[in-house]
């Protein structure tokens, strides 16, 4: 945590931050989901605000993984930097933060007593060492890239492209979206995953859509799909 104290000493923008640091280090015995509760809100808070800054504007409802994506792509890497190659992965950590937390936390949901006394042995030492020190890592590699990069001018992702991606004309895409997480059914009412994708979170929609079109430029396109044709 000293290396995320140092850069927020250096950035006093940052400096509302340090209540996260403060619970996540004195929680990370006791009670270990307080410590991953305030890893993923410290993730979040730094992602809203770069966004913010950057003038992103992001969904309400927004996941905390969505809310990094955003961050990266406001921070200026294109689709073909590094740093946005592995961002998709950088960003989960802060998803898997909000798992772990729903499973080991004491309020997230009514627990048996037995399960309560033992939420906290589910998460060892070393588990627990690389969580906290995966969120330092991300949390100063963003405020670092924010304060060296504030000053410049990033389009937002609205102004890249000609217009709103239209969600009737992006069939392969969507073909792809649904096939891997399927349909979400609520009583009567089924929905495409693609389809609460693109209405809940456009711009999480078209970063995907943008990574997917180059992986696979030729079937984003409207080109048949080689593979889908093989017998």
């Amino acid at each position: 945590m000293e290396r995320l104290r140092s850069t927020i000493e250096q950035f006093s923008r940052w400096k509302a931050l340090e209540v996260f640091i403060d619970r996540m280090e004195g929680h990370r015995e006791g009670d270990f989901s307080v410590s991953v509760e305030n890893a993923k809100a410290l993730l979040e808070s730094i992602g809203k605000e770069i966004c913010k800054v950057k003038q992103v504007e992001l969904s309400a409802t927004s996941s905390v993984n969505a809310v990094l994506k955003n961050a990266f792509r406001a921070l200026g890497y294109s689709g073909d930097d590094l740093v946005s190659q592995i961002s998709g992965s950088l960003a989960n950590i802060g998803h898997q933060l909000g798992n772990l937390r729903n499973e080991i936390s004491a309020t997230s949901h009514g627990k048996p007593l037995d399960e309560l006394r033992e939420r906290n042995s589910k998460v060892d030492v070393l588990t627990r060492e690389f969580l906290m020190d995966s969120t330092v890592i991300v949390a100063v590699f963003m405020i670092r890239a924010f304060e060296e990069r504030k000053d410049a001018v990033v389009l937002p992702a609205a102004d890249a492209q000609a217009e709103r991606l239209k969600y009737n004309e992006s069939e392969a895409f969507n073909a792809f979206w649904d096939d891997a997480y399927g349909e979400f059914v609520m009583g009567g009412y089924s929905y495409d995953a693609s389809e609460v994708l693109y209405n809940m979170d456009y711009k999480a929609y078209e970063f995907e859509y943008n990574a997917f079109k180059e992986e696979e430029p030729e079937v984003a396109d409207g080109e048949p799909n080689a593979v889908a044709e093989a017998p």
